[in-house]
Protein backbone atom coordinates (compact mmCIF):
# COMPACT_ATOMS: atom_id res chain seq x y z
CA UNK A 1 0.00 0.00 0.00
CA UNK A 2 1.74 3.17 -1.31
CA UNK A 3 1.79 6.36 1.45
CA UNK A 4 0.45 9.83 -0.08
CA UNK A 5 2.38 12.41 1.29
CA UNK A 6 0.30 16.01 0.85
CA UNK A 7 2.46 18.81 0.31
CA UNK A 8 0.46 21.79 1.81
CA UNK A 9 -0.32 24.98 -0.69
CA UNK A 10 0.20 28.50 0.64
CA UNK A 11 -2.13 31.23 -0.40
CA UNK A 12 -0.77 34.56 -0.88
CA UNK A 13 -3.29 37.25 0.15
CA UNK A 14 -4.17 39.93 -1.96
CA UNK A 15 -2.56 43.34 -1.35
CA UNK A 16 -4.64 45.62 0.86
CA UNK A 17 -5.34 48.95 -0.43
CA UNK A 18 -3.48 50.67 2.44
CA UNK A 19 -0.37 48.71 1.57
CA UNK A 20 -0.69 49.98 -1.88
CA UNK A 21 -0.84 53.12 -0.87
CA UNK A 22 2.45 52.90 0.95
CA UNK A 23 4.53 51.53 -1.29
CA UNK A 24 3.30 54.01 -4.12
CA UNK A 25 4.23 56.80 -1.05
CA UNK A 26 7.81 55.09 -0.83
CA UNK A 27 8.66 55.04 -4.29
CA UNK A 28 7.55 58.36 -4.76
CA UNK A 29 9.28 59.77 -2.02
CA UNK A 30 12.68 57.82 -3.68
CA UNK A 31 12.48 59.15 -6.85
CA UNK A 32 12.11 62.86 -5.49
CA UNK A 33 15.05 62.17 -3.68
CA UNK A 34 16.80 60.87 -6.98
CA UNK A 35 15.71 64.23 -8.24
CA UNK A 36 16.96 66.19 -5.76
CA UNK A 37 20.50 64.54 -5.97
CA UNK A 38 20.35 65.23 -9.49
CA UNK A 39 19.49 68.72 -9.36
CA UNK A 40 22.08 69.28 -6.74
CA UNK A 41 24.68 67.59 -8.30
CA UNK A 42 23.70 69.99 -11.35
CA UNK A 43 24.15 72.93 -8.89
CA UNK A 44 27.78 71.89 -7.22
CA UNK A 45 29.68 73.62 -9.37
CA UNK A 46 27.82 76.89 -8.96
CA UNK A 47 27.47 76.54 -5.76
CA UNK A 48 31.41 75.78 -5.30
CA UNK A 49 32.28 78.65 -7.37
CA UNK A 50 29.63 81.09 -5.43
CA UNK A 51 31.38 80.09 -1.90
CA UNK A 52 35.07 80.67 -3.54
CA UNK A 53 34.82 83.57 -5.18
CA UNK A 54 32.25 85.02 -3.61
CA UNK A 55 31.30 84.20 -0.23
CA UNK A 56 34.94 83.08 1.32
CA UNK A 57 36.25 86.36 0.15
CA UNK A 58 33.86 88.62 1.61
CA UNK A 59 33.86 86.21 4.91
CA UNK A 60 37.75 86.45 5.01
CA UNK A 61 37.60 89.97 4.67
CA UNK A 62 35.02 90.44 7.54
CA UNK A 63 36.90 88.48 9.95
CA UNK A 64 40.38 90.86 9.59
CA UNK A 65 37.85 93.33 11.13
CA UNK A 66 38.59 91.22 14.62
CA UNK A 67 41.55 89.80 13.60
CA UNK A 68 44.81 90.54 15.51
CA UNK A 69 47.88 88.11 14.90
CA UNK A 70 50.37 90.35 13.95
CA UNK A 71 52.17 90.99 17.10
CA UNK A 72 51.31 87.59 18.63
CA UNK A 73 52.37 85.72 16.34
CA UNK A 74 55.59 87.81 15.81
CA UNK A 75 55.95 88.51 19.32
CA UNK A 76 54.22 85.45 21.28
CA UNK A 77 56.33 85.58 24.65
CA UNK A 78 56.07 89.15 25.00
CA UNK A 79 52.14 88.88 24.19
CA UNK A 80 51.80 86.47 27.06
CA UNK A 81 53.71 88.58 29.22
CA UNK A 82 51.59 91.44 28.47
CA UNK A 83 48.31 89.65 28.70
CA UNK A 84 49.05 88.89 32.25
CA UNK A 85 50.11 92.31 32.90
CA UNK A 86 46.97 94.65 34.81
CA UNK A 87 48.12 97.81 32.89
CA UNK A 88 48.96 99.82 35.60
CA UNK A 89 52.16 101.62 35.51
CA UNK A 90 55.23 99.70 33.83
CA UNK A 91 55.92 96.06 33.26
CA UNK A 92 58.82 94.89 35.21
CA UNK A 93 62.51 93.77 34.46
CA UNK A 94 61.11 90.45 32.98
CA UNK A 95 58.82 91.55 30.65
CA UNK A 96 61.06 94.15 29.42
CA UNK A 97 63.98 91.40 28.73
CA UNK A 98 61.26 89.63 26.64
CA UNK A 99 60.71 92.78 24.81
CA UNK A 100 64.05 93.08 24.02
CA UNK A 101 64.51 88.96 23.01
CA UNK A 102 61.36 89.27 20.46
CA UNK A 103 62.72 92.11 18.81
CA UNK A 104 66.00 90.92 18.35
CA UNK A 105 64.26 87.44 16.85
CA UNK A 106 61.64 89.27 14.98
CA UNK A 107 64.03 91.24 12.96
CA UNK A 108 66.01 87.97 12.37
CA UNK A 109 62.81 86.41 10.91
CA UNK A 110 61.97 89.42 8.90
CA UNK A 111 59.17 90.09 10.84
CA UNK A 112 59.72 93.53 12.48
CA UNK A 113 58.80 95.63 9.51
CA UNK A 114 54.99 94.02 9.79
CA UNK A 115 54.87 94.25 13.77
CA UNK A 116 55.89 98.00 13.20
CA UNK A 117 53.34 98.23 10.67
CA UNK A 118 50.76 96.88 12.91
CA UNK A 119 52.18 99.50 15.81
CA UNK A 120 51.88 101.95 13.62
CA UNK A 121 48.09 101.89 13.02
CA UNK A 122 47.42 102.27 16.75
CA UNK A 123 50.40 105.15 17.19
CA UNK A 124 51.96 107.26 14.29
CA UNK A 125 55.59 107.27 16.43
CA UNK A 126 55.31 103.60 17.31
CA UNK A 127 57.19 102.01 13.71
CA UNK A 128 60.31 104.39 14.67
CA UNK A 129 59.92 103.55 18.26
CA UNK A 130 60.51 99.62 17.47
CA UNK A 131 63.02 100.17 14.54
CA UNK A 132 64.87 102.62 16.72
CA UNK A 133 64.77 100.34 19.42
CA UNK A 134 66.01 97.50 17.22
CA UNK A 135 68.83 99.30 16.41
CA UNK A 136 69.77 99.83 19.38
CA UNK A 137 70.10 96.12 21.25
CA UNK A 138 73.75 95.07 20.83
CA UNK A 139 74.07 91.27 21.16
CA UNK A 140 75.45 91.50 24.27
CA UNK A 141 73.13 91.28 27.42
CA UNK A 142 72.98 94.03 29.71
CA UNK A 143 72.39 93.93 33.12
CA UNK A 144 69.58 94.81 33.28
CA UNK A 145 67.40 95.26 30.37
CA UNK A 146 64.46 97.98 31.50
CA UNK A 147 66.79 100.65 31.84
CA UNK A 148 68.54 100.02 28.56
CA UNK A 149 65.68 100.15 27.02
CA UNK A 150 64.42 103.32 28.59
CA UNK A 151 67.83 104.84 27.87
CA UNK A 152 67.14 104.13 24.19
CA UNK A 153 64.07 105.58 24.35
CA UNK A 154 62.50 107.49 27.31
CA UNK A 155 58.82 106.11 25.49
CA UNK A 156 59.66 102.45 26.59
CA UNK A 157 58.93 104.43 30.37
CA UNK A 158 55.84 105.80 29.20
CA UNK A 159 52.54 103.39 30.68
CA UNK A 160 50.38 104.33 27.40
CA UNK A 161 53.55 102.76 25.04
CA UNK A 162 53.08 99.45 27.64
CA UNK A 163 49.31 99.93 27.15
CA UNK A 164 48.97 100.00 23.32
CA UNK A 165 51.25 97.01 22.70
CA UNK A 166 48.85 95.09 25.31
CA UNK A 167 45.87 95.43 23.18
CA UNK A 168 47.75 95.09 19.61
CA UNK A 169 49.05 91.56 21.63
CA UNK A 170 45.17 90.97 21.80
CA UNK A 171 43.05 88.85 19.30
CA UNK A 172 39.97 88.72 18.63
CA UNK A 173 40.33 92.69 18.75
CA UNK A 174 37.90 95.46 18.96
CA UNK A 175 40.18 97.97 18.20
CA UNK A 176 39.65 98.12 13.95
CA UNK A 177 35.75 98.29 14.82
CA UNK A 178 35.97 100.93 17.10
CA UNK A 179 38.56 102.72 14.66
CA UNK A 180 35.84 102.46 11.90
CA UNK A 181 33.38 104.61 13.43
CA UNK A 182 35.89 107.21 15.11
CA UNK A 183 35.76 105.99 18.58
CA UNK A 184 39.26 104.69 20.81
CA UNK A 185 39.84 102.61 23.93
CA UNK A 186 40.98 104.90 26.24
CA UNK A 187 43.65 104.16 28.99
CA UNK A 188 40.79 103.63 31.31
CA UNK A 189 39.76 100.74 29.20
CA UNK A 190 36.14 103.02 28.19
CA UNK A 191 35.35 103.69 24.89
CA UNK A 192 35.53 107.35 23.81
CA UNK A 193 34.70 109.31 20.60
CA UNK A 194 37.93 110.92 19.05
CA UNK A 195 38.16 114.25 18.70
CA UNK A 196 36.17 116.35 16.18
CA UNK A 197 38.71 117.21 13.75
CA UNK A 198 40.00 113.76 14.34
CA UNK A 199 36.86 112.25 12.94
CA UNK A 200 36.72 110.82 9.35
CA UNK A 201 34.96 107.59 8.54
CA UNK A 202 31.38 108.37 10.66
CA UNK A 203 31.35 111.41 8.21
CA UNK A 204 32.17 109.30 5.26
CA UNK A 205 29.58 106.55 6.55
CA UNK A 206 26.73 109.62 6.28
CA UNK A 207 27.95 111.03 2.79
CA UNK A 208 27.74 107.61 1.80
CA UNK A 209 23.95 107.20 2.60
CA UNK A 210 22.81 110.54 1.91
CA UNK A 211 24.60 110.40 -1.77
CA UNK A 212 22.71 106.60 -2.14
CA UNK A 213 19.75 107.82 -1.01
CA UNK A 214 19.61 111.08 -3.06
CA UNK A 215 20.67 108.76 -6.36
CA UNK A 216 17.87 106.61 -6.08
CA UNK A 217 15.25 109.63 -5.30
CA UNK A 218 16.73 110.93 -8.66
CA UNK A 219 16.75 107.39 -10.53
CA UNK A 220 12.92 106.75 -9.31
CA UNK A 221 12.11 110.58 -10.76
CA UNK A 222 13.57 110.00 -14.10
CA UNK A 223 12.63 106.48 -14.55
CA UNK A 224 9.69 106.29 -13.63
CA UNK A 225 8.10 108.58 -16.57
CA UNK A 226 9.95 107.12 -18.87
CA UNK A 227 9.05 103.38 -17.95
CA UNK A 228 5.69 104.25 -18.14
CA UNK A 229 6.75 105.32 -21.98
CA UNK A 230 8.18 102.32 -22.85
CA UNK A 231 5.34 100.30 -21.30
CA UNK A 232 2.60 102.13 -22.96
CA UNK A 233 4.26 102.82 -27.03
CA UNK A 234 3.80 99.80 -29.63
CA UNK A 235 5.76 97.36 -29.15
CA UNK A 236 7.87 98.17 -32.09
CA UNK A 237 8.75 101.72 -30.96
CA UNK A 238 9.20 100.53 -27.11
CA UNK A 239 11.86 98.31 -28.31
CA UNK A 240 13.55 100.65 -30.39
CA UNK A 241 13.39 102.97 -27.37
CA UNK A 242 14.47 100.06 -25.38
CA UNK A 243 17.96 100.04 -27.23
CA UNK A 244 19.00 103.47 -25.45
CA UNK A 245 18.35 101.64 -21.70
CA UNK A 246 20.24 98.41 -22.30
CA UNK A 247 23.37 100.02 -24.40
CA UNK A 248 24.53 101.20 -21.48
CA UNK A 249 25.38 97.51 -19.82
CA UNK A 250 27.45 96.89 -23.18
CA UNK A 251 29.83 99.57 -22.17
CA UNK A 252 32.48 100.12 -19.92
CA UNK A 253 31.68 101.70 -16.20
CA UNK A 254 35.09 103.26 -16.60
CA UNK A 255 34.63 104.96 -20.55
CA UNK A 256 31.18 105.97 -19.06
CA UNK A 257 32.24 108.00 -16.19
CA UNK A 258 35.24 109.31 -18.11
CA UNK A 259 32.90 110.21 -20.56
CA UNK A 260 30.73 112.58 -18.25
CA UNK A 261 34.33 114.17 -17.36
CA UNK A 262 35.10 115.07 -20.53
CA UNK A 263 31.33 116.59 -20.93
CA UNK A 264 30.95 118.36 -17.62
CA UNK A 265 34.70 119.73 -17.05
CA UNK A 266 35.17 123.58 -17.30
CA UNK A 267 36.31 123.32 -21.23
CA UNK A 268 33.75 120.03 -21.30
CA UNK A 269 30.71 119.97 -24.14
CA UNK A 270 27.90 121.29 -21.13
CA UNK A 271 29.80 124.78 -20.35
CA UNK A 272 30.54 125.03 -23.93
CA UNK A 273 27.12 124.57 -24.53
CA UNK A 274 25.50 126.40 -21.92
CA UNK A 275 28.19 129.83 -22.98
CA UNK A 276 27.47 129.53 -26.57
CA UNK A 277 23.74 129.91 -25.69
CA UNK A 278 24.15 132.90 -23.04
CA UNK A 279 23.08 131.29 -19.91
CA UNK A 280 26.14 131.55 -17.86
CA UNK A 281 28.90 133.95 -18.28
CA UNK A 282 31.82 131.53 -16.94
CA UNK A 283 31.77 127.81 -16.73
CA UNK A 284 30.05 126.25 -14.37
CA UNK A 285 31.49 123.66 -12.13
CA UNK A 286 30.35 120.65 -12.45
CA UNK A 287 33.41 118.29 -11.73
CA UNK A 288 35.08 117.17 -8.75
CA UNK A 289 32.03 118.66 -6.94
CA UNK A 290 29.16 116.70 -5.79
CA UNK A 291 27.18 117.75 -8.76
CA UNK A 292 29.21 115.64 -10.61
CA UNK A 293 28.79 112.48 -8.65
CA UNK A 294 25.45 112.73 -8.54
CA UNK A 295 25.03 113.10 -12.20
CA UNK A 296 27.67 110.03 -13.21
CA UNK A 297 25.96 107.97 -10.47
CA UNK A 298 22.51 108.70 -11.72
CA UNK A 299 23.45 107.88 -15.23
CA UNK A 300 25.19 104.90 -14.35
CA UNK A 301 22.27 103.21 -12.39
CA UNK A 302 19.35 104.73 -14.28
CA UNK A 303 18.55 101.62 -16.64
CA UNK A 304 18.51 99.15 -13.55
CA UNK A 305 15.54 101.64 -12.12
CA UNK A 306 13.75 101.80 -15.76
CA UNK A 307 13.85 97.75 -15.83
CA UNK A 308 12.91 97.21 -12.99
CA UNK A 309 9.45 99.59 -13.04
CA UNK A 310 9.01 98.51 -16.88
CA UNK A 311 8.75 94.81 -16.16
CA UNK A 312 5.95 95.20 -13.81
CA UNK A 313 4.03 98.06 -16.27
CA UNK A 314 3.77 95.59 -18.94
CA UNK A 315 1.74 93.77 -16.45
CA UNK A 316 -0.51 95.95 -15.91
CA UNK A 317 -3.80 95.81 -17.36
CA UNK A 318 -4.99 99.07 -19.16
CA UNK A 319 -9.36 97.60 -17.99
CA UNK A 320 -8.71 99.41 -14.38
CA UNK A 321 -7.42 103.17 -16.01
CA UNK A 322 -10.47 102.68 -18.00
CA UNK A 323 -13.05 101.65 -16.19
CA UNK A 324 -11.90 104.58 -13.43
CA UNK A 325 -12.51 107.03 -15.86
CA UNK A 326 -15.46 105.41 -16.57
CA UNK A 327 -16.73 106.11 -13.69
CA UNK A 328 -15.95 109.57 -13.59
CA UNK A 329 -12.44 109.68 -11.81
CA UNK A 330 -10.35 112.68 -13.38
CA UNK A 331 -7.27 111.21 -15.52
CA UNK A 332 -4.63 112.32 -12.77
CA UNK A 333 -6.59 111.19 -9.69
CA UNK A 334 -7.51 107.68 -11.95
CA UNK A 335 -3.12 107.24 -12.39
CA UNK A 336 -2.38 108.36 -8.85
CA UNK A 337 -5.03 105.89 -7.26
CA UNK A 338 -5.55 103.06 -9.87
CA UNK A 339 -2.09 102.90 -11.92
CA UNK A 340 0.36 103.47 -9.45
CA UNK A 341 -0.30 101.42 -6.48
CA UNK A 342 -0.07 98.63 -9.28
CA UNK A 343 3.18 99.25 -9.96
CA UNK A 344 4.70 100.02 -6.14
CA UNK A 345 6.14 96.28 -6.11
CA UNK A 346 8.41 97.16 -8.90
CA UNK A 347 9.20 100.81 -7.58
CA UNK A 348 10.28 99.01 -4.55
CA UNK A 349 12.44 96.72 -6.74
CA UNK A 350 14.15 99.36 -8.19
CA UNK A 351 14.97 101.58 -5.33
CA UNK A 352 16.24 98.58 -3.11
CA UNK A 353 19.06 97.66 -6.23
CA UNK A 354 19.36 101.17 -6.79
CA UNK A 355 20.30 102.31 -3.39
CA UNK A 356 22.44 99.08 -2.72
CA UNK A 357 24.23 99.57 -5.72
CA UNK A 358 25.23 102.95 -4.80
CA UNK A 359 26.07 102.29 -1.39
CA UNK A 360 29.07 100.54 -2.96
CA UNK A 361 30.07 102.56 -6.24
CA UNK A 362 33.54 103.65 -6.08
CA UNK A 363 34.97 104.55 -9.97
CA UNK A 364 32.65 107.27 -10.48
CA UNK A 365 33.12 109.28 -7.17
CA UNK A 366 36.52 108.71 -7.62
CA UNK A 367 36.60 110.19 -10.74
CA UNK A 368 33.71 112.82 -10.87
CA UNK A 369 34.14 113.60 -6.37
CA UNK A 370 36.35 116.57 -4.84
CA UNK A 371 37.88 115.83 -1.36
CA UNK A 372 34.46 116.03 0.30
CA UNK A 373 32.59 113.57 -2.02
CA UNK A 374 34.79 110.33 -0.53
CA UNK A 375 32.59 107.37 0.03
CA UNK A 376 33.14 104.32 2.41
CA UNK A 377 34.22 102.28 -0.94
CA UNK A 378 37.41 104.69 -1.11
CA UNK A 379 38.47 104.65 1.82
CA UNK A 380 38.07 101.09 1.84
CA UNK A 381 40.18 101.09 -1.47
CA UNK A 382 42.85 103.37 0.21
CA UNK A 383 42.91 100.88 3.47
CA UNK A 384 43.72 97.81 1.32
CA UNK A 385 46.15 99.58 -1.22
CA UNK A 386 47.61 102.30 0.40
CA UNK A 387 47.88 101.95 4.09
CA UNK A 388 48.05 98.05 3.92
CA UNK A 389 45.48 98.54 6.97
CA UNK A 390 43.35 94.98 5.90
CA UNK A 391 41.49 94.99 9.41
CA UNK A 392 40.64 98.25 9.21
CA UNK A 393 39.42 97.77 5.52
CA UNK A 394 37.86 94.71 7.29
CA UNK A 395 35.91 96.62 9.44
CA UNK A 396 34.51 99.47 7.20
CA UNK A 397 33.03 96.49 5.19
CA UNK A 398 31.37 94.67 7.80
CA UNK A 399 29.60 97.93 8.65
CA UNK A 400 28.87 98.61 4.69
CA UNK A 401 26.93 94.89 5.31
CA UNK A 402 25.48 96.09 8.42
CA UNK A 403 23.89 99.36 7.13
CA UNK A 404 23.12 97.26 3.67
CA UNK A 405 21.20 94.65 6.33
CA UNK A 406 19.29 97.79 8.22
CA UNK A 407 18.09 98.96 5.24
CA UNK A 408 16.67 95.66 4.42
CA UNK A 409 15.14 94.93 7.30
CA UNK A 410 13.55 98.73 6.79
CA UNK A 411 12.77 98.19 3.60
CA UNK A 412 10.91 95.00 4.52
CA UNK A 413 8.55 96.14 7.22
CA UNK A 414 7.77 99.16 4.88
CA UNK A 415 6.88 97.65 1.30
CA UNK A 416 7.84 93.66 2.30
CA UNK A 417 10.25 91.92 0.35
CA UNK A 418 7.50 89.22 -0.69
CA UNK A 419 5.94 92.39 -3.05
CA UNK A 420 8.78 93.19 -4.76
CA UNK A 421 9.33 92.10 -8.40
CA UNK A 422 11.93 91.93 -11.03
CA UNK A 423 10.11 90.67 -14.08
Amino acid sequence: MTATTNTPVTAHAPATGSQTRADGRASYQKAQRRASTRALLLALPLIVFLLSTFIAPIALLLARSVQNREVPDSMPALSRALDAWDGHGVPDEHTFALLASDIKHAQESGQLGTVARRMNFSQSEFRSLLLKTARGIRNEAPPAWKPALIEIDDRWNAPETWRLLKRAAASPTPDYLLNAVDATVTPQGSIASLPANATVYREAFVRTISISFTVTLLCLLLGYPVAWLLANLPEKSSNRLMLFVIVPFWTSLLVRTTAWYVLLQPGGVVNSLLLSLGIVTHPVPLVFNRTGVLIGMTHVLLPYMILAIFSVMKGVSPVYLRAAKSLGAHPFTAFVRVYIPQTLPGVGAGCFLVFVLALGYYITPALLGGAGDEMISQLIAIQTNTQLNWGLAGALSAYLVIFTAIFYFIFNRIVGIDRLRFG
